[in-house]
């Protein structure tokens, strides 16, 4: 694949930001990234933080449509492919998984190259290097899980390339074996006893590879894979830990409090987000592409999302209570009125800026993105309790629901009620509705619909993926939405063709030949 061909080459030639934080300003500079180039820790250290340059340049473009617009929540008001259910091989903005394999490579050659160096430099201690080889096997998991949900099956590869002696004309692995590598890289790296729970800074910690993002990144891939006592297991690891350093639950029911994840962000719930910091010239265009004022605006909240939330905005104001992730976390309004007539909406958590009141300006255009936060791990152990039998186990489903609550009562919501004519399906119901609520415009919506809907032989298809799309999507036409959702192929991206002209072994994925 000429896309994999050229990374270790990208690499050494990305542009280093002035004045960047020192993690993330730590790049190869005038090296090829070979045998030559790994003398000391400080090499292995600037291919690791690359990873994390390659993931934070591509979240925007990618990471956030792939997870949202599918689901018809949110849509592009400019008008986007993937929530039409059109997209084509030639779209490469929306097709090329590229991106996702310059993170896989910088993770293979770390992970080749880190106990060669340890070998060498005597300062390079075994448990730094450890540790680097632990970031660099979470970067590989998490990216081969983004390339499994969007693809399903893609070419699988752990060693690097590095010079034209590599043959990376390779078929695609089946999407069980891509899952079970993914799984056996987190095995891998919290075996070696070295993932960290905490870096030398905020930032960093929040930036980087902790033990706690190992937990919630396993929960969430036993979950796509129905592995559903294991993702308790990791889901438990995390929430049921006894460290100090442990993220934790953020439980103060006010609106001031919740917005913190998000300005100024790297609060004490987040476990991974990809970061931004206007002051060193890292900035990105969420609060213009959220703004429903802006002309250059991208994104927007669809109707039937925005009488979600305004149904359980009113639902505090009934009771007396703030709207805490209803008015200034999520969807931003100046009063009940304007809720209940609202035709368009946009995230004040990404819009935000330093008071509850006022809008981020060009100067504060650096919201972080997050990748996994302990309200969505509580909502993840929610969800293995309530799969994990068939029989409907009245214990877990319960305990189900007293998690559902946790995160109700932050945002000053009535209780959900357990009683014993609850289906399955309603509990989904209610799961459901509490993710898509508390992690709007987080890049989760497509996923989730997509697990549910899959779960059991496509048990749940007709009521996850077709009839909520349809529910939800305003882009497309209902009767187009049913056909084109009854077919499981079309739930995933075609390859991009030009993968498939320098890859012969490559064939196309299947409803888009």
């Amino acid at each position: 694949m000429r896309t994999l061909k050229y990374i270790v080459l990208f690499i050494v030639c990305i542009p280093v930001f002035s004045g960047c934080n020192d993690w993330l300003n730590v790049y190869p500079e005038n090296a090829q990234v070979s045998d030559e180039y790994w003398q000391s820790k400080k090499d292995v250290e600037a291919v690791v933080i690359s990873g994390y340059y390659f993931l934070r340049e591509n979240a925007i473009g990618s990471l956030l449509p792939w997870g949202e617009l599918r689901s018809g929540v949110i849509f592009d008001i400019k008008g986007n492919d993937l929530q039409k259910f059109q997209v084509k091989p030639i779209n490469k903005a929306l097709c090329n998984w590229g991106p996702l394999y310059q993170v896989v490579n910088v993770a293979n050659v770390v992970i080749q190259n880190a106990p060669k160096v340890q070998k060498i430099d005597d300062t390079y201690a075994e448990e730094e290097m450890k540790s680097h080889l632990c970031e660099a096997y979470f970067l590989r998991a998490l990216s081969y899980f983004y390339i499994v949900r969007n693809w399903r099956e893609a070419p699988l590869i752990t060693k690097p390339y590095e010079d034209d002696s590599n043959n990376y004309q390779m078929a695609k692995a089946s999407e069980a074996e891509i899952v079970e590598q993914i799984k056996s890289d987190i095995r891998t790296a919290l075996a070696t006893g070295a993932a960290k729970e905490y870096f030398n800074t905020t930032w960093e910690t929040k930036g980087r590879a902790t033990r706690w993002a190992f937990y919630a990144l396993m929960a969430d891939v036993c979950l796509w894979s129905e592995d559903y006592e294991t993702a308790l297991e990791y889901s438990n690891m995390l929430l049921n830990s006894a460290s100090a350093r442990k993220p934790v639950f953020m439980q103060t029911a006010s609106h001031a409090s919740w917005f913190t994840m998000f300005n100024p962000g790297n609060s004490n719930e987040s476990i991974l987000e990809l970061q931004w910091n206007y002051q060193e010239n890292q900035t990105n265009q969420l609060p213009v592409y959220f703004d429903n004022i802006s002309q250059n605006r991208k994104y927007e909240l669809s109707l039937q999302l925005l009488r979600d939330f305004n149904n359980e905005y009113t639902e505090t104001l009934v009771a007396g209570k703030e709207a805490v992730r209803t008015m200034f976390g999520g969807y931003y309004v100046d009063n009940k009125d304007a809720y209940e007539i609202a035709t368009r909406g946009y995230l004040w958590k990404y819009c935000g800026a330093k008071t509850l009141s006022d809008k981020r300006t060009i100067t504060y255009y650096d919201p972080n993105f997050i990748i996994y936060r302990v309200a969505e791990v509580m909502l993840m152990k929610a969800e293995a309790l309530i799969l994990r039998s068939n029989s409907g186990n009245a214990a877990d489903w319960q305990q189900a629901i007293d998690i559902m609550n946790e995160v109700r009562n932050r945002s000053n919501l009535e209780p959900l009620e357990y009683t014993e004519n609850l289906s399955e399906e309603d509990m989904l119901k209610m799961l459901l509705h509490e993710r898509q609520i508390e992690l709007a415009g987080e890049g989760k919506s497509w996923y989730d619909l997509l697990r549910f809907g899959r779960r059991n032989n496509n048990k749940y298809k007709q009521l996850f993926i077709i009839q909520y799309v349809s529910t939800y999507n305003e882009q497309a036409s209902e009767s187009w939405l049913r056909s084109v959702l009854s077919n499981d192929d079309a739930h995933f991206l075609p390859i991009w063709e030009n993968e498939l002209k320098v890859n012969p072994l490559l064939v196309q994925n299947p409803y888009y030949n």
